[in-house]
């Protein structure tokens, strides 16, 4: 084979790092991205953020002036105060009589306190939260205030181990008794670890501990006043018969309990006010806050997109370190700060780009889904990322790193870009409709069924086809599972 030297004319696509940058910025969530811009504002000194149009040197000024009045008035306030309690101190008598108020010798009028408000105005306790506690946390702490021998705090503390998140006990009396590490003289039965256990399932929260949903429950009722309307009843209910009420068979219930339906009633709402998984009330989990990205509003009949101003960063470029780069330096300082310059620049004109991208799409989502702003989620239409792609001229690789962790506020509530993206399902009349309605009129079929007759899968799916609609029976099952919907067997009530 004979060696040639060929020319050859191609096209690629190369990922410089302004590119990546550029790539990497998209794909933030509006937290993530405030993070990110505050590793450049500390990484990159051209970089400062954009407060108003006070130049750099004339703010520092300002700042500087202001810095030196507020020292003067703190001095001022606290010569102030220190005469006002040294003229006090002289007029205050030795000995106070004891029928005698602070206030009578003492002016308190001229003195107020205030409650410290943070930068932006808000309420103390809505700025400021506690760390979450776990419910283990919550029941060591109750345990430390209890008083337990040696031997039962030690049977305790293993109890307080076996519990799940949602409040009930994981291991056997019988398991936990063989793994104890106790001295050999002391010897500890089942009836010892069940007087602990009892004490521990009257804890906060009540019925944490209990080994089946029919204890948890009998112990909730327990604890209420032996007055209170359909106790024993209830008791009864999920003590003796918890496996009638599972597969609710109203009948047969009221049938052994010698109930109407009037007063079966009247002990099912009093057992539905009782917490099935006490331990779910205490979570360690720390709330997640949702920061629109952009808003969405009607105005003059038509549906307008805008940027939030506020979660989008602004920043500038410092016009005094900017004016110490020389073209003609080619010094180590000159070329470390036209380096960071020109990071400067390439970075916001990547921020640039992803504010235009990001509004881009929602005007795209909007216009599409206008139906939906309209008359809400039955109203949806199908739709998947190359439709946004083929009409904003971007890739679909684009669009799904815009759609990702960006939220949309609108008149109906915040949701994410991708809520808006959902597969079709063909009518008889040819046209397409969205799964997202589809799942919305499921909803609605079962909220407006008779509470004693639920409709069935087969069923929903035959009222969808007299709509037009054709949608098998698993995929109803599938759509009401994804709404968290019960089956129609478990949906059953009384009337």
């Amino acid at each position: 084979m004979k060696q040639s030297i060929q020319l050859r004319l191609g096209q690629h696509l190369t990922m410089t790092p302004q590119l990546q940058q550029a790539i990497r910025l998209l794909q933030l969530s509006t937290l993530e991205l405030q993070l990110e811009v505050q590793t450049v504002l500390d990484s990159n000194l051209m970089l400062e953020p954009d407060e108003g149009d006070v130049p750099p040197g004339e703010a520092s000024e300002a700042a500087r002036e202001q810095s030196v009045k507020d020292e003067d008035k703190r001095k001022d306030s606290q010569d102030s105060a220190e005469a006002e309690v040294t003229s006090n101190s002289e007029t205050m008598p030795d000995d106070l009589p004891v029928d005698t108020n602070w206030e009578d010798t003492y002016d308190m009028g001229a003195t107020s306190y205030s409650t410290p408000a943070d930068g932006d105005g808000r309420d103390f306790f809505e700025t400021h939260s506690a760390e979450g506690q776990s419910l283990h946390e919550h029941l060591s702490w109750q345990l430390d205030l209890s008083p337990f021998s040696d031997e039962d705090r030690a049977i305790a503390e293993a109890i307080i181990d076996s519990i799940s998140d949602d409040g009930y006990l994981t291991v056997s009396l019988e398991e936990m008794l063989e793994s104890l590490d106790l001295p050999p003289e002391r010897e500890i039965g089942i009836e010892e670890m069940q007087v602990v256990l009892r004490r521990i399932q009257h804890f906060d929260p009540v019925g944490v501990g209990a080994r089946d949903p029919a204890e948890c429950l009998s112990i909730q009722l327990h604890a209420l006043d032996a007055d209170t309307p359909w106790r024993e009843q209830a008791l009864t209910l999920v003590e003796e018969h918890v496996n009638l009420l599972a597969n609710r068979d109203y009948n047969q219930i009221m049938r052994r309990m010698k109930l109407s339906e009037v007063e079966l009633q009247e002990v099912l709402k009093l057992v539905q006010s009782l917490n099935p998984r006490p331990g779910s009330q205490i979570t360690s989990a720390t709330p997640q806050y949702v920061v629109p990205d952009v808003f969405v509003f009607k105005n003059n009949g038509k549906w307008q997109v805008e940027l939030n101003i506020d979660a989008a960063p602004r920043l500038r470029i410092n016009s005094h370190y900017a004016s110490l780069v020389k073209r003609a330096d080619n010094s180590d300082d000159n070329t470390y700060l036209r380096n960071h310059l020109q990071e400067a620049r390439w970075f916001l004109k990547s921020l640039q780009s992803r504010h235009e991208t990001l509004l881009k799409v929602a005007r795209c989502i909007v216009e599409r889904q206008r139906n939906f702003f309209e008359y809400g989620d039955e109203a949806m239409k199908p739709l998947v990322l190359r439709d946004v792609a083929d009409t904003v001229e971007m890739h679909e690789s684009t669009i799904s790193r815009v759609t990702t962790q960006k939220y949309m506020h609108t008149p109906r509530g915040i949701y994410e870009f991708k809520y808006f993206f959902s597969s079709h399902v063909g009518t008889s009349d040819g046209g397409e409709c969205s799964a997202t309605a589809i799942r919305a009129i499921i909803k609605k079929l079962v909220a407006a069924e008779k509470p004693t007759k639920p409709l069935s899968d087969s069923k929903i799916a035959s009222v969808l086809a007299e709509q037009g609609i054709k949608v098998a029976r698993r995929t109803i099952a599938k759509y009401r599972e994804a709404l968290a919907i019960p089956p129609s067997n478990e949906r059953k009530r009384l009337s």
